[in-house]
């Protein structure tokens, strides 16, 4: 039997006023998904610092924007998409300091991609220059 994919989208404006819709949003998702409330908390916690992100660095003060959360479901996965039209980085150039280095800077941010790669089993970015940039994070279903 063919496995049966669902896609769900939300396009919010680029406030950090909508990331409790996007968390909402995710929730929603992954509980249609069967997830444990654990892995749901961890799928909600990424997406929000992936958003916030974009919110914050791609977009700055530009309000006028819009991030898209695109959400696919299928038997063995949900995969989340972050679109937006922004200023991409690429996140191979971001120095990886420790952890400890980090803590004794006690400087908030450089943990977004290590914190969504290690709540999630794959996290792919990719920037079209002028067009758009794409976070696609996948996190496999436990049965």
């Amino acid at each position: 039997m063919a496995s049966i994919e669902r896609t769900f989208s939300l396009q919010v404006p680029s406030s950090t006023e909508n990331l409790a819709m996007i968390r909402e949003f995710v929730n929603g998702v992954g509980a249609r998904a069967g997830m444990a409330a654990a892995d749901v908390a961890k799928l909600e916690l990424a997406v929000d610092e992936a958003c916030a992100n974009v919110i914050e660095h791609a977009y700055g003060p530009e309000v006028t924007k819009e991030v898209s959360v695109r959400a696919t479901l299928d038997e063995d996965s949900v995969q989340i998409d972050i679109i937006d039209t922004g200023k991409g980085f690429d996140p191979t150039e971001i120095p990886q300091k420790n952890l400890e280095e980090l803590a004794a800077e006690r400087k908030s941010g450089g943990l977004g991609m290590r914190l969504m790669k290690k709540l999630m089993d794959e996290v792919h970015y990719e920037i079209i220059p002028g067009q758009k940039n794409e976070l696609r994070m996948i996190k496999r279903l436990k049965k």
